[in-house]
């Protein structure tokens, strides 16, 4: 599936995509900075999407590290499937409501989100928010990228530490959020 398949896609599912745009490479830069993933044994990535943050924690990830990437979109699923054949990835056809299932009692040392909190159910969103917070290690970091920064309030409901960065240069412009 060629990018312009990819984008015809994200727009014919807006509503679980929550996306206009894929992720630059300066957001993916950005939002991956705030980890150590070459030292990561296990990371998440919630919604996987076209693959861009995807592409930039392999950049990352040694060959020791695991990566568990939740999407529930089954053509993006496909599409990374093709793209990312590495052994240590596994693209998970699933919603991250049901990370747990995966894990096999391991903790993540990172989970990184681009999953769109604002347009999800709140029992969805307090779900995944809870099973992350639950399935971080005790130095873990959960690093979120969203449009709307009033999800700050929420996020603390879940995390003791939070810290938030900005970005302009992603279509639109996004936050970076660092709980822990």
């Amino acid at each position: 599936m060629g990018k312009s398949d990819l984008l015809l896609e994200l727009y014919s599912n807006l509503s679980t995509t929550g996306a206009l745009a894929f992720s630059s490479r300066a957001l993916v830069n950005k939002m991956l900075s705030y980890t150590h993933i070459e030292q990561a044994d296990l990371i998440l990535e919630l919604g996987g999407g076209d693959g861009s943050i995807t592409q930039g924690i392999i950049e990352r990830l040694s060959p020791q590290g695991e990566l568990l990437v939740f999407e529930i979109n089954s053509s993006f699923c496909e599409s990374m499937r093709r793209q990312f054949p590495q052994e240590n990835v596994r693209i998970i056809c699933d919603s991250a409501e049901n990370m747990d299932k995966y894990l096999g009692g391991r903790s993540a040392d990172y989970i990184i989100s681009s999953l769109p909190f604002v347009i999800l159910p709140k029992e969805v969103t307090d779900e995944i928010l809870s099973k992350s917070r639950d399935s971080l290690a005790p130095k873990g970091k959960m690093v979120i990228m969203t449009y709307s920064f009033h999800l700050k309030r929420l996020f603390k409901k879940f995390f003791s530490h939070l810290e938030t960065k900005f970005t302009f240069r992603n279509l639109p412009p996004a936050f970076v959020m660092i709980c822990h």
